[in-house]
Parts: C-alpha cells; sequence; structure tokens
C-alpha cells in the first residue's frame, strides 16, 4: 500500500510551510503534485523522496536558481547529457561544500583556542583573587594583632 499525505502531512514530515510547498510547486521545483477529487494535493512516496532532496540541496547552501536547473535537467529524463550536467552540478557543489566545511573546521579551532585562552585567564585571574584575599586576611590579622598588643618596650 503507498502512503499519500495531505499538503499539511507532507509539510510536517518536512519542516518546510505549506506556503513553501506550493511555491516550490509554483516555481516548477517540485513538479505538480497530484490532486484528489476534491482538488487537494496528495504526496507519494516519490515526490517526499525528492523534496527531502531539495532540502538537503538548501541546507548545503544551494541556490534556489541551481535547485531550479537541477530539477529542469531532472524532468528531462536520464539521456546521457542531462545525467551528466547533473552529476557535473553535484560534484561542484560538493566541491564548494567541502571547502566550506575546512573553513568552518579552521574557524572553529580558533573559536577553540580562544576559548581555552579565556579559560587560563580566567584560571589566572581567579588564583590572583584568592592570593589577595589571602592576603587581606593575613593582614587583618596582622593588625589586630599589632593592635591587641602594644610593641614591645612601649609599656
Amino acid at each position: 500500500m503507498t502512503t499519500l499525505l495531505t499538503i499539511q502531512q507532507a509539510a510536517a514530515a518536512t519542516g518546510l510551510s505549506v506556503h513553501t510547498l506550493r511555491y516550490y510547486e509554483r516555481i516548477g521545483l517540485i513538479d505538480p503534485v497530484p490532486r484528489q477529487t476534491n482538488s487537494h494535493r496528495f504526496y507519494r512516496p516519490e515526490d517526499m523522496r525528492w523534496i527531502m532532496f531539495l532540502i538537503k540541496l538548501r541546507s548545503t547552501g544551494m541556490p534556489i536558481q541551481q535547485m531550479l536547473h537541477y530539477a529542469a535537467l531532472r524532468r528531462r529524463g536520464d539521456d546521457p547529457e542531462s545525467v551528466a550536467e547533473r552529476k557535473y552540478m553535484l560534484e561542484q557543489h560538493a566541491f564548494a561544500v567541502a571547502a566550506e566545511l575546512t573553513a568552518l573546521q579552521d574557524t572553529l579551532a580558533v573559536l577553540h583556542a580562544k576559548v581555552g585562552l579565556y579559560s587560563a585567564m580566567e584560571e589566572t585571574l581567579k588564583a590572583a583573587a584568592d592570593n589577595r584575599r589571602e592576603e587581606n586576611i593575613d593582614h587583618g590579622k596582622h593588625n589586630l594583632r599589632t593592635r591587641r598588643e602594644p610593641p614591645e618596650g612601649s609599656r
């Protein structure tokens, strides 16, 4: 049995809004979705797989215009030119994503180094504050002793 989803169910399953699903269909990113006799859309498993793939492309930063071009090539079918161009598009996008990941890893390393620096600074500052407190306590005891006991020979 094939599971068909309403637009609300498809939106919930994908995390996209109903508006976004309609927009994707209107601009041609999603092929026209079959409709029931009451004109309500129903999404088939193959529609959902395509939508999930589009979500992956968007999450990696692929612009809508490139996604539209990819969708148009997909609609052409599996002729050699379409397959080659889709493959090339995904290879190029994968290279861009890999470069972005490398840049993010470099940035993450810098952030970790800064956090380590601030952790060390906090420890140093805490130790210095603890030392000052101890010195103040020691000076306070010394001051109390000197006030209570007159210096030798002054009696």
